[in-house]
Parts: C-alpha cells; sequence; structure tokens
C-alpha cells in the first residue's frame, strides 16, 4: 500500500472512530441507565413522531404508589429491582406497538399507537403485581393516568402528558392502584 493513501486515510478513520464513539454516547444519554428504557428527552422525539402518524395514540403516565415506602423498608436495592420490574412490565405491555421511558424516580411514560393491542386492564394487573427482591415478595401498585390527543383541541405531546397527569391524579385521589 502506498505510504500518501494510508497518510490520507488515517484521518478518515480516526473521524469514522470519532464520530462512532459520539453516535453510542448519544444513544446511552438517551437511555435511562438503571432501567434501560429511554429517558424524557429520547422518548419525547419519538412520541411525537409516532402520534403524528397515529392519530388514534394513547399517551400514559405511570406512577409507582408508595414507593418510598418500599425503599425506606427494605432499601434502596430493592428499590431499584422494583423499577426495573416496572420498567420491563411496561415495555413489555407496550409491545411492539409503543414506547416506554421513565420520566424519573418513579414515574414513567409510554405511547400506544394501537390500543386494540394492547389492553390497559393487561397494564395494571402486569403492574400490580408483586416483585422478588432478595428473597422477599415486594408489593408494588401503580396509578395510571392516560389521554387520547385526538381528543384535545391541540393534539401536542405536552398538552396529552399535562391531561394524563391531572387523570394520574384523579386516579390517585379516588385510591391507589386505579386507572383514569
Amino acid at each position: 500500500m502506498d505510504t500518501y493513501t494510508i497518510a490520507a486515510g488515517l484521518p478518515a478513520l480516526g473521524w469514522a472512530l470519532h464520530g462512532g464513539l459520539l453516535a453510542r454516547r448519544l444513544a446511552t444519554a438517551r437511555r435511562d441507565p438503571l432501567t434501560g428504557l429511554h429517558t424524557r428527552a429520547g422518548w419525547t422525539t419519538r412520541a411525537e413522531r409516532l402520534m403524528a402518524r397515529h392519530p388514534g395514540a394513547l399517551v400514559l403516565l405511570v406512577d409507582l404508589d408508595d414507593f418510598k415506602t418500599i425503599n425506606d423498608t427494605h432499601g434502596h436495592a430493592a428499590g431499584d429491582a422494583v423499577l426495573t420490574a416496572t420498567a420491563q412490565r411496561l415495555s413489555n405491555w407496550c409491545g411492539h406497538h409503543g414506547i416506554a421511558a421513565r420520566l424519573g424516580g418513579d414515574e414513567f411514560a409510554a405511547i400506544i399507537t394501537n390500543l386494540g393491542a394492547a389492553n390497559l386492564f393487561d397494564l395494571w394487573s402486569a403492574l400490580d403485581q408483586p416483585v422478588t427482591h432478595n428473597g422477599d415478595a415486594l408489593r408494588v401498585s401503580a396509578s395510571v393516568g392516560y389521554c387520547a390527543p385526538e381528543q384535545l383541541p391541540v393534539p401536542t405531546l405536552t398538552d396529552a402528558l399535562s391531561a394524563a397527569d391531572a387523570a394520574m391524579y384523579v386516579a390517585k385521589g379516588h385510591g391507589r392502584r386505579n386507572t383514569r
């Protein structure tokens, strides 16, 4: 091989490696390190695209009930196990018809494009199952609020999340383990 070709190719190779590393870091930053779900930033972009393509989509907010008690009673490792299990259950429920995110703490979000393929009762039932940690069955439940953006005056993700949040707090007001 010609030394001029090698000398010309080295910077290109360096930039390609650098670009690959940056892309990997960006992808990692858009994923929650504990659960593997999208973070708010990564999820928002995808959710807005799904809403644009699927006007009948459903936006959900999920908040774990009494999560602080789990952390205080069983420790943060138990809390992490509950968060991880919740993330997996929500992701499984979404399947190929939506995406889930961990917004922070014990709050999750999802958008589903085909509600016929995903039943809200199935989600509630999945989230209401105990999580086993160090031989203990930890009682877990969640309140779920949802909104169909097509029913809003202006169907934006921000407004849908606000409506789902309001519905979630109405559900909590009727006692834990509710869906609205």
